[in-house]
């Protein structure tokens, strides 16, 4: 497979970095090196992206576990036992052999992140994703947050579905300082992370959020399949709570002629979770690369 699509390519020359692209997408591989092994086995929290195979609607969904839920079983698998809570938009996707995931395993503690895409098979305990891609990011807007807890007899409540969003979850976004996206191409799923101070999404209407493009790592994977297939879906978790928030719907990205990128999502349908996620972290410190919210 191709390091980039046609997409990622037509980002890469409109923004002048397809050179710096070539020297990036050399880190990426198809194969689970060591390192990558040990960072993934201590991870409580992995996030998976996928399109519903009956709605073709995207979404991202948290999966947690004791670590080595999540872990490396040969040099181009990884096996994770269990799956989604009941009732999750994925729960199809994950009961279906060869569907295209991405995955990102990050770590708060140590400001790192870990990104595995391939095609996954259902298996007795969970399931299993071979490996098309498999690479790390920096740390930039990754907040760090030194500890977690296991919270005793935290379950999911009952999900509560709309199409657009409530007052209190506007409130939930514009309050966040980390969210995960998820999209798809011909060949493929991923999920990246979103991070920046508290405001730095913005809600334009209930149906509507907007978020700067913070400047990256130059390879433009996300915003290259967007370029191609506007689907899209959005992970919101509150890190005390365990609350999350699920969006699917459509993004898309402005050029400003001043070298900013906006991108502008909107909602399909709305699925909040309270305590869905049983973790409970410290609080956080923000990244030093934020840029004030208000930028």
């Amino acid at each position: 497979m191709e390091v980039y699509h046609s997409g990622s390519r037509a980002v890469q020359d409109r923004t002048g970095v397809r050179d710096v692209a070539d020297h990036v997408g050399r880190a990426i591989g198809e194969g689970i090196k060591p390192v990558a092994a040990a960072f993934l086995e201590l991870q409580p929290l992995l996030v998976l992206g996928a399109a519903d195979p009956g709605t073709g609607h995207v979404w991202a969904s948290p999966l947690t576990g004791t670590p080595g839920f999540a872990r490396a079983t040969g040099p181009r698998q990884m096996s994770v036992t269990g799956g989604v809570r009941p009732g999750d938009p994925l729960t199809a996707a994950l009961a279906s052999e060869g569907t295209p995931v991405g995955t990102i395993a990050l770590d708060p503690r140590t400001r790192r992140r870990m990104r595995l895409n391939g095609r996954l098979r259902p298996t007795a305990r969970g399931f299993a994703v071979a490996a098309d891609r498999v690479f790390s990011n920096c740390p930039k807007y990754i907040q760090r947050r030194q500890s977690y807890e296991t919270v005793e007899n935290r379950g999911p409540e009952a999900a509560r579905h709309g199409s657009e969003l409530s007052e209190a979850q506007r409130d939930f976004v514009t309050g966040a300082d980390t969210f995960f996206l998820a999209t798809v191409h011909e060949d493929g799923a991923d999920v990246s992370h979103r991070g920046g101070n508290p405001g730095f999404v913005r809600v334009d209407s209930p149906r509507e959020l907007s978020w700067r493009d913070y400047p990256g790592n130059s390879m433009f994977l996300t915003l290259g399949n967007l370029a191609t297939d506007p689907r899209a879906g959005l992970l919101f978790l509150d890190w005390t709570t365990g609350t999350t928030l699920q969006l699917t719907g459509e993004a898309r990205t402005e050029f400003a002629a001043d070298g900013e990128r906006r991108v502008r999502f909107t909602t399909l349908d709305v699925i909040e979770t309270r305590s869905a996620v049983p973790l409970r972290w410290s609080a956080p410190e923000y990244s030093p690369a934020n840029p004030d919210a208000a930028d």
